[in-house]
């Protein structure tokens, strides 16, 4: 499968300066699921901007808006 990282960099929302793998997202979810992370796309940008990429930090998010 051929990579959209033009397209697809346009709309990360990644806000790590200098990220190698922004625009490459099945680079970026294998690196975060191996430090048991999320990508930051997966978080709203007052969350993502924390850098705390953690289930637990996502799962704390999701219990909140229930």
């Amino acid at each position: 499968m051929e990579c959209k990282k033009t397209a697809n960099v346009r709309k990360c929302t990644c806000s790590y300066p200098g990220c190698s793998r922004k625009g490459v997202c099945c680079e970026c979810i294998q690196y975060h699921l191996s430090s048991r992370e999320l990508p930051g796309c997966f978080f709203p940008p007052h969350l993502e901007k924390t850098y705390d990429r953690s289930f637990e930090s996502f799962a704390n998010w999701v219990l909140s808006r229930s």
